[in-house]
């Protein structure tokens, strides 16, 4: 089981990630947990998710862009090659599954959606994107504000971190993924 292997998924992502990177991820697997026991969801597989989530964040483009292109699972269109945050994202899942040998498809999902979310996430994927934005580790303005709407609701958390990113990526002129639209989109009508 996939959830039984973190000390081992430890050990490879000391060798993969800066020690600050390695602290994140711990940070965002104990949230993940945290957030997993408060709104319902398996805290060992939030835990392991959480953990993995980022194992691909150091590697260089074209070495994820050849992981993926082998692999054949993603056909990226040319804008998702360019977008190197979504990109290790993507690699990270292709990664886990063909290199490592990770099966739990909730876990890989989780790990695919982090950066961009997507239309009708399900309550992992929720938990590991807003995980990854109020870990203890994170230091943005708001932090504070949108740990707090963490706490009393993942979906309005998430929808305000979807709207993070399309409102940051727009002031910086800077392509907006569409699976972060239709996230948005998504969970404005449902909640907004």
């Amino acid at each position: 089981m996939d959830t039984e292997r973190n000390s081992e998924f430890l050990d490879i992502l000391k060798g993969k990630l800066t020690p600050q990177r390695l602290y994140h991820s711990i940070c965002v697997a104990e949230q993940a947990k945290h957030l997993a026991e408060k709104f319902g969801a398996d805290a060992e597989k939030a835990y392991t998710a959480g953990l993995i989530h980022d194992i691909m964040r150091y590697e260089p483009p074209e070495d994820m862009l050849k992981l993926i292109d082998e692999d054949g699972k993603y056909k990226l269109t040319e804008l998702e090659r360019k977008i190197t945050v979504t990109l290790h994202a993507v690699a990270g899942e292709v990664y886990l599954r063909t290199k490592l040998g990770v099966t739990d498809e909730e876990i890989l999902s989780a790990v695919r959606y982090h950066t961009t979310g997507k239309e009708d996430m399900t309550l992992l994927e929720k938990i590991i994107y807003v995980a990854d934005l109020t870990s203890e580790d994170r230091d943005y303005p708001d932090v504070n504000e949108v740990r707090e709407t963490a706490e009393q609701s993942l979906e309005k958390a998430t929808l305000r971190g979807l709207s993070f990113t399309i409102e940051s990526n727009a002031h910086k002129n800077k392509p907006i993924h569409i699976d972060t639209v239709k996230a948005y989109n998504y969970l404005a009508e449902r909640i907004g």
